[in-house]
């Protein structure tokens, strides 16, 4: 699961913790084992945001329960297994395992007082679990809600708006993720944006910012009533959003959760078509009567009994279930499997999975090697023993004088950037942000069709710019950052000669 970055830092962990003490030497084997596996993208966001049926999408089976429960109020962690198995971590380190319900989900009922739990974790055969462990957090409060003292005092933050019962162990188990997705539905409030910002300064380990935080506005099917195409609402909200949100995630991408599930997780089957197509099959007057409401879907006549109506309910709500009708109108030879397919394509999953994997996946390496090597740099500062210490600090630094690592230097310096930590002219954010977050030349100097000279010849022209911003005009900390920007184009034209 190891780039070549994450690599060589897991083997300078394995190298050094035969020649550290027993507590830095333990750390140092955490490290390492933890870069070989997966990213970890944690799901955040308020109560009934939709979280859990976005991570039953991304996972492709439905077992996330998505009604209020004890499993709703603990973070969850879902990854890759031999066998499907449900492990209850307890607060001190004790595992008690639980069967999957009937239905294949987690059991609502833990068998362990919610406030023992440091979190709950799940192993799942799903393939889509190979590249990418996923963790299901508990939702944020409203802004009256409180957080309990073991949390407060391990977030750092005061009176950040997480749920009352998370305890420290689930924070910390949040804080380690390395890439977070915010779901939230309808406009961005103010208290919304102080619930992201709370949550990314209790993930003090992530140090989230727009290079690794993306959002997404689910639910966005319930911007119009009835059966009504929601996109065109969608769209430009969510744009309005990414544009709100700027300093918090890279990207937000609108999409219709509920459809998302269901068509990820194969739960439409050719009975619930069989279904559908009857009622394609009625009068135009009479099915948009239907489709108006909730509760005209359910009491008007039609040839579906109403047990199967509320089963379509469950698992495409009224603008899937329009829009499966639209489709089977048109051609009521449509398969199972051809109607699913166009269900996830207007769900709007397509697109978040996407850009997952363009902005989190691909760029995992660097996420982790940099996560790791932050966590050295603060184990060379706090080690007890001062021959740990040094011997931390000189191989660090070792490992940062290789030009590959200078990836994580402007990784670091596009994050200070993009939170607004570092302001920097017009136009040279964007430009460092894709030199920091890209290996390639043609986008990242946005010269598509450029052959490898006119390649390195932009390359050295963007690296003499910011060589000049760095001695005249800027402040300090901008220099810092350009310094690092004239490196890295400079490597860039290197690169592209070879």
């Amino acid at each position: 699961m190891s780039g070549p970055l994450s690599a060589s830092v897991a083997t300078l962990c394995d190298q050094m913790a035969g020649r550290t003490g027993p507590e830095a030497g333990g750390q140092l084997r955490q490290i390492s084992d933890r870069l070989g596996e997966p990213l970890r993208v944690a799901i955040a966001g308020r109560l009934k945001a939709g979280k859990s049926t976005l991570v039953n999408a991304l996972i492709g089976r439905r077992v996330a329960p998505t009604a209020v429960g004890e499993c709703t109020r603990v973070v969850t962690r879902f990854r890759y297994g031999a066998a499907d198995r449900v492990d209850v971590v307890v607060r001190d380190g004790r595992r008690h395992s639980l069967p999957l319900d009937d239905d294949g989900m987690i059991p609502q009922r833990l068998g362990v007082p919610a406030g023992r739990v440091a979190y709950v974790d799940v192993t799942l055969t799903s393939e889509k679990l190979r590249d990418l462990t996923v963790v299901d957090t508990p939702g944020l409060a409203s802004t009256d809600g409180t957080v309990s003292a073991r949390a407060e005092e391990a977030a750092g933050v005061s009176g950040a708006p997480f749920d009352a019962d998370i305890d420290a162990d689930s924070v910390s188990e949040v804080a380690a993720a390395e890439a977070v997705v915010y779901v939230f539905t309808q406009a961005v409030r103010a208290d919304d944006r102080r619930a992201l910002d709370a949550f990314r300064d209790a993930s003090a380990r992530l140090a989230s910012s727009p290079i690794n935080a993306l959002g997404v506005f689910g639910k966005v099917d319930t911007l119009v009533g009835g059966a009504g195409d929601p996109w065109p609402v969608a769209g430009p909200l969510a744009e309005q959003q990414a544009g709100l949100l700027a300093r918090t995630v890279s990207d937000v991408v609108p999409v219709v959760g509920l459809l998302a599930e269901t068509a990820e997780a194969g739960r439409l089957t050719d009975a619930d078509r069989a279904a559908l197509r009857e009622l394609a099959g009625m009068p135009v007057g009479e099915l948009r009567l239907m489709l108006a409401s909730v509760d005209l879907f359910r009491s008007r006549p039609g040839p579906v009994g109403a047990e199967q109506r509320e089963r379509l309910l469950r698992r495409l709500d009224l603008y899937g279930i329009g829009f499966a009708l639209a489709q089977l109108a048109a051609d009521p030879r449509l398969s199972t499997g051809e109607l699913v397919r166009r269900l996830g394509e207007a769900s709007g999953f397509p697109r978040l999975r996407h850009t997952l994997d363009q902005a989190f996946r691909w760029r995992a390496d660097a996420i982790k090697a940099g996560w790791a090597l932050g966590r050295l740099e603060r184990m060379a500062g706090h080690a007890r023993d001062e021959r740990d210490r040094e011997a931390l600090r000189d191989a660090v630094e070792r490992l940062l004088r290789n030009p590959a690592y200078h990836r994580l230097r402007l990784l670091d310096a596009a994050q200070r950037v993009a939170t607004g930590a570092v302001p920097l002219p017009d136009g040279w954010e964007a430009e460092l942000t894709r030199l920091a977050t890209s290996e390639d030349p043609r986008w990242i100097l946005r010269l598509p069709q450029a052959g490898a000279e006119e390649l390195a010849a932009a390359a050295m022209a963007a690296a003499n710019r910011w060589r000049v911003y760095a001695v005249a005009g800027a402040g300090p900390a901008q220099s810092r950052v350009a310094q690092v920007a004239h490196r890295g184009f400079h490597l860039l034209a290197q690169q592209v000669r070879r």
